[in-house]
Parts: structure tokens; C-alpha cells; sequence
């Protein structure tokens, strides 16, 4: 792991949330890889980044992708033009990384030979969410929501990426994502009240 993105791990409470319009200046700024700027960048994108993908690839992968994820930004990083903005144009990015990682585990399942697997299993859960409890049960009920919904809602409802920009990510029409959301949203609440009603 490089100590750009460790010391973002240790940091991801202290950063404040970018506006698109920061973010792309940052991500220009990077191009000519300065490291000041490189690292800039990376400390106001990383816990976004992190995110995404623990929710759409799940926990236990979630740091190895982000990993894979900055290498292939850092790499096409002088050829960012700023056509889109600077989020879209990295989560992009790491959705491309998690469907490469699920197309190539598909072809070779991996097993895991652990002694201890509901240890390693708790060491996986997420961080840096509303409170560990509840972001356990997020990721648990989100895990339950189908891909295409679970993507369409991680992205506007926990990035907070507007609308139109997850249509444009994902590759289709506004209208599908609101749809998307909509469902999801509907199974969320669906699966906390079962949860409420046997508790």
C-alpha cells in the first residue's frame, strides 16, 4: 500500500467533502504530477472512492480495489481532459475495477483457507460510516438489493452523485436510475421493517 493512500485511511474522518467543480480543478491540477497535487487529489477523492466500492464489491475486497483502482487512475490521470466531471469520470473507473475483478473471479473462483473466518470476517467490516452498527446493517441490507439497484442508490444516495451523472455513469436513462433508487429505497425500508417486526 502506498503511504499517499494509508495516510488517507488514517484521515478519511478529517476530510470534508468536495464539490464536482473542486474535485475536476484538483484532478487538472494533478495532470502534471506534482506530487502536492497527485496527493491533493487523491486525499479528496479516496474515502469516496473507498465507499463505492465496498458497497458494490463488498468489504472483504473493498481496499485491494480501491488499491487497483488509484493505480489505474494515477496512470490515466495526464490524460484527464475534464470533459465530465472529475468524480464521475473516477467512479467510473472503479466500477470498471469491481466488474473486471467479478468477471475474472467468475473464471477462477478463489477459496479462502482461514482458521479463524468469523474473526477475519468481523476485521471486514465497514469503517467510517454513521456508526459501526449501523453501517453492518447497511452493507448487510444493501448486499440483499440487486446489483443494478444497489449501484444506482450507493451512487446518488451515499456519494451523493446527482442523477444525471449516475445515468451517464452507468449507461443509461435518468429516468431508469430514479426508477432504480426508488426500489431499492422501497426494499431498504421493506427489510428494516421485517427486521423491526422479529426483533
Amino acid at each position: 500500500m502506498s503511504s499517499v493512500t494509508r495516510d488517507h485511511r488514517a484521515s478519511d474522518h478529517d476530510t470534508p467533502a468536495c464539490s464536482d467543480e473542486h474535485l475536476t480543478v484538483l484532478a487538472l491540477a494533478a495532470r502534471g504530477g506534482a506530487p502536492a497535487d497527485v496527493e491533493a487529489f487523491t486525499r479528496a477523492v479516496y474515502t469516496d472512492v473507498s465507499r463505492f466500492i465496498a458497497y458494490l464489491a463488498g468489504t472483504p475486497s473493498a481496499e485491494d480495489l480501491t488499491q487497483e483502482t488509484f493505480v489505474r487512475v494515477l496512470g490515466s490521470l495526464p490524460r484527464f481532459a475534464g470533459r465530465s466531471s472529475a468524480r464521475t469520470w473516477l467512479l467510473s473507473i472503479a466500477r470498471r475495477v469491481v466488474v473486471d475483478r467479478f468477471r475474472s473471479a467468475s473464471r477462477r473462483p478463489r477459496i479462502a483457507d482461514l482458521a479463524d473466518w468469523q474473526a477475519a470476517a468481523e476485521r471486514c467490516q465497514p469503517r467510517g460510516l454513521p456508526g459501526r452498527e449501523d453501517g453492518v446493517a447497511l452493507a448487510d441490507l444493501l448486499a440483499k438489493v440487486p446489483h443494478e439497484r444497489r449501484e444506482a442508490f450507493v451512487l446518488t444516495q451515499v456519494v451523493g452523485m446527482p442523477y444525471a451523472e449516475a445515468a451517464l455513469l452507468i449507461g443509461c436513462p435518468i429516468g431508469t436510475v430514479r426508477s432504480r433508487v426508488a426500489r431499492a429505497r422501497t426494499q431498504l425500508i421493506e427489510s428494516l421493517e421485517a427486521a423491526d417486526r422479529a426483533a
